[in-house]
């Protein structure tokens, strides 16, 4: 593993960040006119119906959900980044045309017949439109094969189930076979309470199949971005033998709230951002969503 760590400090990409730039903050407590003034960043937004429209969580400006996807789901006035689908991941970081899809059919049932779960994994799948939290298969990075899995928050924030380990393990167990780089893209809220032990059991499963994958030399490529938290982050997220994230991604186990309470401190108001985590040797590289493929391919090209 130590070899690489020095191949991304050799490679001078220990710093890729994202600036800090100040903005205006449209709060509760802004004027009527300031909040006006931010409202008319957006044009032509009385034309619009509310559903069109989305409002950025860091600056507080409206926007077009249509001006958002096209500037790779980041708010056009400051650059906060919005949660991206498993499928708009897959448009980001493989090249076009060069996807197969592996597992699509694999659906969860409910191992411990938890109330409503049914009910409730049916709905994400005509919300999302997909069967599982997670896509998975082989594709082409630049023109190198890898076997990547990338996960959806919009489908039960992400949480990770007997599927979506299974998945993700058989993508890591497919690298081997193929003898290629594994890239995992990880966004969870942790491990899927509807699925009992069923559900940690994958914690094991996905960290097993990263073992595999170190000892049969093959590089893998772990990219937790924001949020990534529970046992995701317990398991295979942090396991990858070049970690990659996003600025100001959250990546941790428990909440700051509950780890205050329990140690009875403040914790630093970056705890748990990668940009912190990276501060403390556990994020490699924080690379903007725009060069997010570039970095992955100039690391992978570079170990292969």
């Amino acid at each position: 593993m130590s070899i690489f760590k020095d191949l991304v400090k050799n490679l001078g990409l220990t710093n890729i960040t994202q600036s800090k730039k100040k903005y205006v903050t449209v709060s509760e407590n802004n004027s009527e006119e300031e909040k006006e003034k931010a409202k008319y960043k957006v044009k032509n937004i009385d034309n619009l119906k509310e559903e069109e429209i989305t409002k950025c969580p860091t600056c507080g400006v409206l926007s077009h959900k249509s001006e958002i996807k096209e500037n790779l789901k980041k708010c056009p006035n400051c650059n906060h980044y919005f949660n991206m689908s498993a499928r708009e991941r897959i448009e980001l970081l493989i090249d076009e045309g060069t996807f197969k899809e592996e597992d699509s059919n694999l659906t969860a049932g409910n191992p411990i017949d938890f109330p409503e779960y049914t009910e409730k994994h049916e709905k994400a799948e005509r919300d999302s439109g997909m069967k599982e939290g997670v896509i998975s298969g082989l594709g082409e990075i630049n023109g190198l094969k890898v076997s990547i899995a990338c996960m959806d928050f919009n489908f039960m924030g992400g949480s990770m189930g007997s599927v979506v380990g299974e998945k993700i393990t058989a993508a890591l167990e497919r690298a081997i076979e193929h003898k290629i780089p594994a890239v995992v893209v990880a966004i969870s809220g942790g491990a899927r309470m509807q699925e009992g032990l069923f559900s940690l059991m994958q914690m094991a499963k996905t960290s097993a199949a990263a073992k595999k994958m170190r000892l049969a030399g093959l590089p893998f490529i772990s990219v937790p971005v924001n949020p990534t938290t529970g046992g995701v982050t317990a398991s295979f997220a942090m396991l990858g033998d070049i970690i990659i994230s996003e600025p100001n991604a959250r990546i941790g186990f428990a909440g700051p709230r509950v780890i205050e309470q329990t140690i009875r401190q403040k914790l630093p108001e970056n705890f748990q951002k990668s940009e912190f985590l990276q501060e403390c040797g556990m994020v490699d590289i924080i690379a903007k969503r725009e060069d997010l493929k570039e970095t992955i391919f100039k690391v992978l090209n570079n170990i292969i």
